[in-house]
């Protein structure tokens, strides 16, 4: 059985053939009709029921991007969905 060795730059490859593959399952998912593509906060919490504190590990860790404007938090609505698909699948 053949040895086969990784290196650093072969990882490298790989994840950045990952993320553009996520990047493009991201794109993919359409906003919602008739409603906004950002979202605040408190409607990101309510629709993944979870708790602010919760909301926060997700945006630290990566899980969940954000954007800042002054001092409020807006979340991209086709990320919110992928989360909550995943949630659902599990």
């Amino acid at each position: 059985m053949p040895v086969e060795i990784l290196t650093k730059q072969d990882l490298r490859e790989f994840e950045q053939r990952l993320l553009a593959s996520l990047q493009k399952l991201i794109d993919s998912i359409p906003p919602p009709p008739g409603e906004k593509n950002w979202l605040r906060s408190a409607e990101v919490r309510q629709l993944l029921k979870i708790s602010p504190r919760t909301l926060q590990r997700l945006r630290v860790n990566g899980t969940l991007k954000c954007a800042r404007i002054g001092q409020i938090l807006y979340y991209d609505y086709r990320y919110v969905q992928l989360l909550l698909q995943s949630r659902q699948r599990k």
